[in-house]
């Protein structure tokens, strides 16, 4: 009688003897999961890492075709804008219009705009940009303690754009105008200004050309544009990616006396996307007396032109209606008082470049920053 045992034992030899097929799916055991879900996560980790190892740099997909490269230039606000944006067709006219839309505004050089009938005392309902910088304005006026504030207007116009009325400009004219000055003597009220005083006069060219970026900018995103950069006397506003595919490189000036506006000298090049940059600087606009230099940005709680360390300030943000008001700040404010608004600030992003007790220059900027500056 043949053993049963054996039969099964002979059976179970001639499964396992069975050819190995390479190709055939195979069951993983229980603990071969967690070092599967290893291996993977590991892989996704080496891959991230190389990545930023490499500088982000973007696939292929990114770089522009050269039919949808547009550039578009002109002047606004007294200055000269360029344009670059990814598109099939061009936008010049819709750009333009924006732009005109923002110097009817906010412009005090135009005889029709909404802020100058605001200082002429004239009751014009504001419209919605009007709006948007002096909600704005007001907000950052708090939040420096009043180193920005768009009342400055008279002093500025005491003063003389480049200080052309200097030698009119005494101690009894600077306080007499004082009583005017400041950001809680205005209020909105129902879409329209209420002054306190009827000689407080509104000057909004600290804020009003990072605005006039921003709005070129909404209004390329509102066409569907995905990479752009805008550039309106210097300030910044990028999205995407550049022609190349890469990040946009922006240009940080040496600031050295440079009344002409020729030196193009670059300090420092930052690598930047999804942003907004600024920079105020009183190296081309300044005035000497008695030894001492003063800068053409006034220090709206005092009267005069600020004597700070500062040279340039360059501020990133969201938006460029931001960074131009708070670049504008912190030269009133100094290097040491705008460090204590950035410690509160921590959307911002700033580069100072300053001078020392020795009269050299160095560089200060914000811990956020670092990851933005080319090597």
């Amino acid at each position: 009688m043949e053993n049963k045992s054996n039969k099964t034992n002979n059976s179970k030899e001639k499964q396992t003897s069975k050819p190995f097929d390479p190709y055939a799916p195979h069951k993983i055991r229980w603990w071969g999961w967690p070092l599967l879900i290893l291996l993977i996560v590991g892989t996704i980790y080496i891959f991230r890492t190389n990545n930023k190892e490499q500088g982000e740099a973007q696939p292929a997909l990114y770089k522009w075709e050269v039919n949808d490269i547009q550039k578009d230039e002109g002047s606004i606000f007294g200055t000269f804008y360029h344009i670059t944006y990814q598109s099939p067709v061009n936008l010049k006219e819709g750009i333009n219009a924006t732009l005109r839309q923002v110097d009817h505004s906010l412009s005090p050089f135009n005889k029709q705009s909404i802020i100058t009938a605001i200082n002429d005392n004239t009751n014009m309902a504001v419209d919605s940009m009007f709006t948007e910088v002096f909600v704005l304005a007001k907000h950052i006026s708090s939040v420096t303690n009043g180193a920005f504030d768009i009342t400055v207007a008279p002093l500025v116009n005491l003063w003389g754009f480049g200080f052309k009325n200097i030698e009119n400009v005494n101690a009894a004219k600077v306080d007499s105008l004082l009583p005017f000055i400041g950001f809680k003597k205005v209020e909105l009220v129902d879409g329209f200004i209420q002054k306190k005083h009827p000689e407080t006069m509104l000057d909004c060219s600290a804020i009003a050309k990072g605005y006039g970026v921003d709005a070129a900018g909404e209004f390329l995103e509102s066409q569907g544009i995905k990479n752009y950069m805008v550039e309106i006397g210097g300030e910044v506003r990028v999205r995407g990616y550049n022609p190349q595919g890469k990040l946009w490189k922006i240009g940080i000036n040496v600031p050295q006396d440079d009344p002409t506006n020729t030196n193009n000298e670059i300090e420092q090049i930052l690598e930047v996307t999804q942003i907004s940059m600024a920079t105020s600087g009183n190296y081309r606009n300044f005035y000497e007396k008695d030894g001492k230099k003063y800068a053409h940005t006034i220090d709206p709680r005092t009267g005069y032109p600020i004597q700070h360390n500062i040279l340039s300030s360059t501020v990133l943000a969201k938006n460029c209606a931001t960074a131009d008001a708070y670049a504008t700040a912190f030269m009133v404010l100094g290097l040491e008082e705008s460090k204590k608004i950035l410690e509160k600030e921590k959307e911002l992003k700033a580069f100072f470049i300053y001078t020392d007790d020795n009269g050299h220059s160095q560089k200060w900027y914000t811990d956020n920053l670092s990851s933005l500056i080319q090597q």
